[in-house]
């Protein structure tokens, strides 16, 4: 349970940062921070990471919901596990409530969609790198891209959350197999996170 306030918190700091940003700036003003390096640029994608889309309006919805749930499901299934590892899941969850929120809901909110048609509010700017990629890439060869991509709050999360899965998995696993070995030889005193 004292995970779920890890996602409630980052949820909150991602929502009242992009409510921020859509009620104090307008759609492409951008704000420089430092120099050009780090700006407060404030875009809308209606896709997944990277802008990418695919299938009907919608479905990126329906499948962020669906992943969503698998992570809370998981969370749930390992909620006496190792703490570094669940807190990572947590940020992870926080992150994707967030931008699922985006999806469902800011359309109606903000008048220029129905629900989930809604658009992930994007302003964290860090532009190191602009040039033409190669052909070759798969999915984002043959374009013209900005590294890294503009982004939020939750995707934040979501980045931190899955470094701190490669992090911390194996610590986890290790202690999981230790529980299991201890569950089957009687007497012996279970490991705790």
């Amino acid at each position: 349970m004292r995970m779920l306030w890890v996602t409630l918190l980052v949820v909150l700091v991602d929502q009242l940062t992009k409510v921020l940003v859509v009620q104090t700036m307008y759609p492409g003003q951008s704000i420089p921070v430092i120099d050009d390096w780090l700006k407060l640029t404030y875009t809308e994608n209606p896709g997944m990471a990277f802008g990418l889309s695919f299938g009907p309006p919608g479905t990126v919805a329906v499948l962020a919901i669906v992943a969503t749930v698998l992570i809370a499901w998981y969370l749930y299934r390992i909620r006496d596990g190792y703490a570094p590892y669940r807190a990572s899941l947590a940020v992870i969850l926080g992150g994707a409530l967030g931008n699922i929120i985006d999806r469902l809901f800011y359309g109606l909110l903000y008048g220029y969609a129905g629900f989930f048609h809604g658009r992930v509010v994007d302003f964290i700017h860090v532009d190191l790198w602009r040039g033409y990629l190669p052909e070759f890439i798969p999915f984002i060869g043959g374009a013209y891209v900005a590294l890294f991509p503009i982004w939020n709050v939750a995707d934040m999360a979501i980045v931190i959350g899955v470094v701190g899965l490669l992090l911390f998995q194996k610590e986890f696993h290790r202690r999981q197999q230790a529980a299991v070995a201890a569950a089957s030889a009687p007497g012996q005193p279970v490991e705790q996170s």
